[in-house]
């Protein structure tokens, strides 16, 4: 076999001939200034030639490469040349033993299924980064060679050491999942540990993080007790990735939870947090959804900053899209938001959910929602069940390209014993100053009626007459007392027309009122006011029940 004339032709002397006709059209160079003196001409105008590469060792050339070269020939792939660099990486080969035998770092880089796809096929092959067990990384070019006066060809495998490369490509691996790691630290920090559980609602949430080629987002999800029975719901995103998202969304979490409690209508709890957002940074922009439910009403009151629609499933599978109004993303300013209701009875299940669980590049984001609403049609059972079928229902997997946040809320349809623990009474208080012991007579009758114990029946009695005297004296009608007992707590309200809300403040020895507020706040477990829509106000407390 001779191997030192294997060469190929490179047209060379055309070339160089068509280099000087351009630059004798050109015309001379000038000289750089500052500079004198004649310059080397880099087209030399003799008629010297360049060497042809058939007057060349191939041997040669191939040997003193830096790169690792094999010249392998027949179906065993015999060893027909090994050059100096691959020596000096894996030590000596003897010339025809076979390449499973005397070269197993080819093995190792998984390359003799490759060798034989190239012999047969005529065609080049290429592996990239391939890794051996020493610890180095190559990648190898499999090229198939017709080699004189040999009936069978061979396969010259050409392999460059790319460890550092490899290396260095390892290092922005491990840093970038560092910095995801951290992301998804900070995410789901930031998020509820443990979801507060309403006494007349069920509810569960999940996130995902996006897969590892996707950074972490600013999803977030909230469930917020308001008191007097009624409840937050919470979700929203933060367009961007990484911590910066991450952090913003905690900003806005922690926001949201402070005018939650104010108890404001969810319009004017977005309308503060749109200037908040602007705020924490203008460059960032976030959707959100705030809801708000009241057992008594039997309706969702809710708010959106550019959010995808809350979707609500009744009792009989029927799935119904929440409507607008809706208004663009928070921390765009000059947008006055507006709420809107939509039914939750007894029996329904609200779903509210961020983009990733129904975006997919290359459709219609109302595809997606369309094929949520057909998912929660079937999905029954607890709230878990309902966000893990639904996140199966979509397609959700640990590589999904984006971060999901999922919040399932039901309004328990109870009957049987579960039911005798919540109950319901109302009096309209009229005639004036007569009507405060009529609402006495009224709680007392209803509590015993409830079987609370006698202490804890006193104390409501108590509450419900201070509360009662407040808004006879500070209210205008109508007035309403409204008693509600959970399996957890006692609930006591009182409605008026006036929308000053009242205060708890310090009575002075010689005041004959101001006291009536900061004797509730004392014996309930807890107490608050707010605006009712149609005007007005409603003012509450709450006792927990024993055991």
């Amino acid at each position: 076999m001779n191997f030192t004339r294997w060469s190929a032709r490179l047209p060379g002397t055309p070339r160089r001939s068509a280099a000087r006709t351009d630059r004798a059209d050109r015309g001379s160079v000038p000289a750089a200034r500052g500079e004198s003196g004649a310059q080397p001409d880099p087209w030399p105008d003799d008629d010297a030639q360049p060497p042809a590469l058939d007057d060349l060792s191939v041997r040669d050339i191939l040997g003193q490469l830096p790169a690792l070269v094999v010249l392998l020939h027949g179906p065993e792939h015999r060893i027909a040349y090994v050059n100096d660099a691959y020596a000096a990486a894996f030590g000596t080969r003897p010339l025809g033993a076979p390449a499973a035998k005397a070269l197993p770092e080819l093995t190792e880089l998984g390359l003799p299924p490759l060798m034989d796809q190239v012999l047969r096929s005529g065609k080049p092959r290429t592996v990239k980064s391939r890794k051996i067990q020493g610890g180095g990384s190559y990648t190898v070019t499999c090229t198939p060679v017709e080699i004189p006066g040999q009936s069978e060809g061979g396969v010259l495998v050409f392999a460059a050491d790319v460890t550092d490369h490899a290396e260095a490509a390892e290092r922005l691996r491990a840093s970038e999942r560092r910095h995801r790691e951290t992301a998804v630290t900070l995410q789901r920090s930031l998020l509820p540990q443990e979801l507060e559980q309403p006494d007349d609602l069920r509810v569960a949430c999940t996130y995902q993080p996006g897969g590892t080629d996707a950074a972490v987002g600013g999803d977030w999800y909230d469930v917020i007790t308001l008191g007097a029975g009624r409840t937050a719901l919470v979700i929203g995103d933060v367009m961007g990735r990484g911590v910066r998202a991450a952090a913003v969304m905690g900003q806005l979490r922690t926001a949201v939870r402070a005018y939650a409690r104010l108890d404001l209508p969810p319009h004017e709890v977005l309308q503060l947090l749109d200037g908040l957002a602007a705020e924490i940074d203008a460059s960032q922009i976030a959707t959100c959804v705030y809801a708000v439910h009241d057992p008594n009403e039997g309706h969702l009151v809710y708010a959106s900053a550019g959010h995808l629609p809350v979707l609500v499933r009744h009792e009989d599978g029927t799935v119904h899209c929440a409507e607008d109004p809706t208004g663009p993303p928070l921390g765009t300013g000059g947008w006055l938001h507006t709420s809107g209701t939509i039914a939750l009875p007894p029996g329904a299940t609200a779903v509210l959910y961020t983009d990733g669980l129904v975006e997919r590049r290359g459709e219609d984001i109302d595809e997606g929602v369309a094929a949520l609403e057909r998912a929660l049609s079937g999905a029954v059972g607890t709230p878990q069940v309902v966000c893990d079928r639904l996140i199966r229902s979509l397609g959700v997997t640990a590589e999904h390209d984006d971060d999901v946040a999922v919040l399932v809320c039901q309004h328990p349809a109870r009957t049987g014993p579960a039911a005798e623990l919540f109950h319901n009474a109302a009096l309209d208080l009229l005639g004036g100053i007569e009507a405060a012991p009529r609402a006495r007579a009224f709680a007392s009758g209803v509590l015993a009626s409830w079987r609370f114990p006698v202490e804890l029946r006193d104390l409501g009695v108590l509450a419900t007459s201070e509360l009662v005297a407040n808004s006879l004296q500070h209210g205008t009608p109508p007035m309403r007392l409204r008693l509600r007992r959970t399996d957890r707590r006692l609930i006591i309200e009182v409605t008026d027309g006036d929308d000053h809300l009242p205060r708890r403040r310090r009575a002075d020895p010689a005041d004959e009122a101001g006291r009536g507020i900061s004797i509730v706040a004392t014996i309930a477990s807890s107490w608050g006011s707010r605006r009712t829509p149609g005007g007005g106000k409603a003012v509450w407390c709450e006792f927990a029940l024993p055991g």
